[in-house]
């Protein structure tokens, strides 16, 4: 009979899940299921608003990245309204997306998963966290806080605060950039690309030292989702989608986000709240795909800026066709970061930022609209139909997360094969540590909430086949 055992709940990530490894009989890894056990209910309870308020409403589906759902509702809106939104709105939208990814991915990187590849898997749970690194390198623990404080800071100075800005609108944005806040910005930059550099110096270090993790920590072949420009390069908002599998080719490209309903399909599994999209021409399981860093660095052709280019070419060499590992979600993290940096740079010098025609007006030209950014996680889609009122009749929000939801349950079996071998019931720490890390790869973000600080318990139970509990091993 088979058994199973209950990582709950999964630690250092945005959220609460738990983890299902279920053994044959023989005590080998049959299958891994990754649990999201909250249900948040946006889709439903949006119904009945305007459609105006949603970029409001939605930015409380995330504390971490509200930024993304604030644009890609603001982008569903101007669908709706059927508008060419102004020049300085667009670039600055584009702006506050830059440190929106620049925010969330140190934070994922510094704070989340650095610990155990820099302080070791084996180290205690009590050390390793962001507290155990900024004991053991404070130097690196304190740029990692400032540069995601940087990203913030771009937030605050265009929306007015880092959490929940209600800036973007349908139709554009509300307030423009002043000079001030432009100048304060660019002074900030050379702190940042220092930091930046460092920590991709440091990573290079870490990855040689990392082999096996890279081979067996989510190293499969799928479909790879993200935008790009017309011409192929990397993009953050606004672009066409392109989709590549593992040899690197690219086997759809240019796809309208608006039409995203034609060549993605929603799965629902009954042991998860996330939905499980994938890819409808192919169907499931072949369908299967990844979206986010990896993702975006693998259906990008070039970064559109000098260094991350010349970091591009050494990331793209770490595959035969695709990168497919999922422990290089770390290294494409940094490699964003510094396009966006760079993208910074760039947008600050534009004449069209401190423009004040800010917003196109406009009525009800479409019953749906569609809106799709790229998250610091992957592609965001938000799908609103409305009635002649612009009253919600129907939302759809396809969240990276789930996207990658089906990658995370192969990632997991995958580590969990390699350590859970021939009926043991040993259960040691760095195991479990490593099964968690594989979810840490793709850096969820399951509630899509802020949660309280603090340490949360983790519970392991071995499960024979008669119900007996075998071994539980409890971490609080």
């Amino acid at each position: 009979m088979p058994q199973r055992i209950v990582i709950d709940p999964v630690t250092r990530i945005e959220g609460h899940a738990k983890i299902s490894i279920y053994l044959d009989e023989e005590g080998n890894v049959a299958d891994a299921e990754f649990h999201v056990v909250e249900f948040r209910g946006f889709e439903k309870f949006c119904e009945g608003r305007p459609f105006h308020e949603m970029p409001g409403i939605t930015a409380r589906v995330c504390g971490i990245c509200p930024v993304s759902h604030v644009l890609a509702s603001a982008r569903a809106g101007d669908a709706i309204m059927a508008v060419n939104i102004p020049p300085a709105a667009d670039k600055l939208r584009r702006l506050m997306n830059l440190g929106q990814i620049v925010q969330s991915h140190a934070l994922s990187f510094f704070h989340l998963s650095a610990p155990d590849f820099l302080l070791g898997w084996d180290a205690p749970p009590a050390q390793r966290n962001v507290f155990g690194l900024i004991a053991a390198n404070p130097d690196l623990a304190r740029a990692g806080i400032r540069l995601r404080q940087f990203g913030q800071e771009i937030i605050e100075r265009l929306g007015g605060k880092k959490i929940h800005p209600a800036w973007a609108v349908p139709g554009g944005v509300r307030s423009p950039l002043t000079p001030e806040n432009r100048d304060a910005i660019r002074a900030r930059l050379p702190e940042a690309f220092t930091t930046i550099q460092h920590a991709l110096e440091l990573w290079k270090k870490t990855m040689s030292r990392h082999q096996r993790e890279i081979q067996i920590f989510g190293n499969f072949p799928s479909l790879f989702l993200g935008m790009v420009t017309p011409d192929g390069g990397w993009e953050h908002h606004g672009g066409k989608l392109r989709i590549t599998d593992s040899s690197g080719s690219v086997i759809a490209d240019q796809l309208d986000p608006q039409r995203y309903y034609e060549f993605i399909g929603e799965s629902v599994q009954t042991s998860s709240y996330l939905k499980s999209p994938f890819y409808l021409p192919l169907g499931l399981p072949d369908g299967m795909y990844r979206v986010g860093p990896l993702a975006r660095l693998n259906v990008a052709e070039h970064m559109g800026v000098p260094r991350a280019d010349a970091e591009l070419k050494q990331f793209k060499k770490l595959g035969r066709g695709a990168v497919t590992s999922s422990f290089l979600y770390h290294y494409a993290r940094l490699i964003e970061i510094l396009a966006c940096l760079e993208f910074i740079e760039q947008l600050l010098d534009d004449r069209d930022l401190l423009g004040d025609d800010l917003r196109a007006d406009a009525g009800i030209n479409a019953l749906r609209g569609v809106g799709a950014s790229e998250a610091p996680r992957g592609t965001l889609f938000h799908d609103y139909t409305v009635d002649r009122n612009g009253i919600l009749k129907r939302v759809n929000l396809i969240i990276a997360t789930g996207q990658n939801n089906l990658a995370m349950n192969r990632t997991v079996a995958q580590i969990a094969r390699h350590y859970i071998r021939n009926g043991s019931t040993e259960i040691p720490e760095p195991l479990l540590n490593r099964v968690e890390h594989g979810i840490r790869c793709f850096d969820p973000c399951l509630s899509c909430s802020t949660h309280a600080a603090g340490q949360m318990p983790l519970r392991v139970r071995l499960i024979g086949p008669d119900g007996t509990i075998l071994r539980e091993v409890t971490r609080d």
